[in-house]
């Protein structure tokens, strides 16, 4: 049967789009929309315009401004906001300390990495009064590292682990570079209990040999001369250990080796021809630098005979350090001896007697030794005497020869060029309440005082200016 067919001549519209249409124009949109929307490629390229052709402000303007929501950004025909840039630190500058030292990379190591164990054995107290004493004479232009540096606690664990590193680092310590020698040798001297022995010495500035002597095993080319070695070694410091651990008739031996005795070669068929063997060079040819001082307790060890058998052979020292030495006299174990003459006469065995000083005023021997110390390190600028406050008058007192003339210590001529002279006590002032120690102080100080003027009025233009580090006066601020 046929369907009927009915034609709505009027009919009610829908209050809503087909699903169709709905859907078609919502695709139509979206599609219109994407295309409108600047793609990510196209969003960094007008931000590092924006970058390259913006100013500061406008930038910060941009990102200080409030996030609109996209539809109304849209609406509104906003422009898209820049992300904000990111915050990068330009790696090339290293990062500094306020002390402007450079740090290392990464965080800070942790506190218990750095700081003492409590389990850890505390430092011997003879240690800790030898870097209180004698930190503050050290030679200018040592290397000494900062006491929390890492070469510092390197420096201090070797000094004390030495009983185990000098044997089983015997063939290396040598060829640690020269600053470092120079440091570690000042090390031993000063915090090293038992001190500086001469077989230490030869540790770090002699390469050591294998017991079998096989060399081509262990060096691929021969090792150059010791001089050639050491001519880098300007500092040598021996401070709390010459009387204690090395003495000077053994450090002259060592540093000026003296030229083997050979008879039996051939002999020169003329006058004129030269020898065979030259005479050898010294240990440390470029040495300038000496510090010999000693303490309160080997003060009387300290042999001014030996010093100057060593000061004949070292015309280029420019520093040298004296600290705590005695009284300058070549017998100063026979003060009270006495000899009889053939004639029955009783005289002194030495140059000084126990009243020489005191009652006499007799300083000859002390002005002659420091003549001929003075004749021989002809090229020194700076003197430390430490602790010398019982011989200051020696060094501007004058006493009459035979024919008239006075003798006394050149600082015009020999020690002309001596431009800084240490005259300090060597201990702290006294409290104000001890009048006795406090007059002794005040004493010494001006004797010092008085050894500067009594320089500068000799040399009176002839000579550089000298300056004498004293200490300060308990009146002063």
């Amino acid at each position: 049967m046929p369907k009927k067919r009915h034609q709505n001549l009027y009919s009610k519209p829908q209050s809503t789009a087909p699903a169709a249409l709905s859907s078609a124009a919502g695709r139509n949109a979206n599609r219109d929309g994407d295309h409108d929307r600047p793609s990510v490629n196209e969003l960094l390229a007008s931000l590092r315009r924006t970058r390259l052709n913006g100013g500061g402000q406008q930038a910060s303007a941009e990102i200080a401004a409030p996030s609109v929501p996209p539809q109304i950004r849209q609406i509104l025909s906003l422009p898209e906001t820049p992300a904000p840039a990111p915050r990068r630190r330009n790696r090339f500058i290293p990062r500094v300390d306020p002390q402007g030292r450079r740090l290392p990379a990464g965080p800070p190591p942790p506190r218990s990495w750095v700081s003492q164990s409590r389990n850890a054995p505390a430092l011997d107290s003879s240690i800790s009064a030898a870097v209180a004493d004698y930190d503050g004479r050290l030679l200018p232009g040592l290397f000494r590292p900062e006491e929390r540096s890492l070469m510092h606690v390197v420096m201090r664990k070797l000094v004390l682990d030495w009983e185990y590193q000098r044997s089983y680092n015997l063939y290396y310590l040598y060829s640690l570079p020269d600053r470092v020698r120079m440091a570690l040798i000042s090390y031993l001297s000063t915090f090293y209990e038992p001190g500086l022995s001469l077989s230490d010495l030869k540790l770090i500035i002699l390469p050591q040999l294998p017991e079998d002597g096989s060399v081509e095993e262990h060096a691929a080319e021969p090792l150059p001369s010791p001089s050639t070695l050491n001519e880098g070694i300007t500092h040598l410091d021996l401070s709390t250990s010459v009387g204690r651990s090395i003495k000077l008739r053994e450090l002259t031996s060592l540093l000026f080796p003296s030229q083997p005795g050979n008879n039996s070669g051939p002999l020169l068929e003329s006058w004129d021809a030269a020898e065979a063997s030259p005479t050898p060079r010294p240990l440390l040819p470029n040495l300038t630098h000496l510090s010999l001082a000693a303490t309160p307790e080997t003060s009387p060890a300290a042999s001014w005979k030996q010093l100057l058998a060593l000061s004949t052979r070292l015309p280029t020292l420019t520093h040298l350090s004296l600290a705590y030495w005695p009284v300058p006299s070549l017998t100063p174990n026979a003060m009270f001896a006495k000899v009889v003459t053939e004639q029955g006469q009783t005289v002194q065995y030495g140059g000084t007697n126990p009243y020489s000083h005191s009652l006499d005023n007799d300083w000859s021997e002390a002005i002659l030794i420091l003549r001929k110390l003075s004749r021989s390190l002809y090229g020194l600028e700076y003197l430390d005497l430490t602790g010398c406050a019982p011989w200051f008058e020696a060094l501007t007192t004058s006493v009459s020869l035979e024919g008239g003339q006075r003798d006394k210590v050149d600082w015009v001529g020999d020690w002309g060029k001596v431009e800084n002279l240490v005259l300090t006590t060597g201990y702290a002032p006294p409290p104000r309440d001890e009048a006795d120690k406090v007059g002794k102080f005040r004493e010494l100080v001006s004797k010092a005082r008085g050894v500067e003027r009594a320089i500068r009025a000799r040399r009176s233009g002839r000579g550089r200016f000298i300056t004498v580090e004293a200490d300060r006066g308990l009146d002063d601020d």
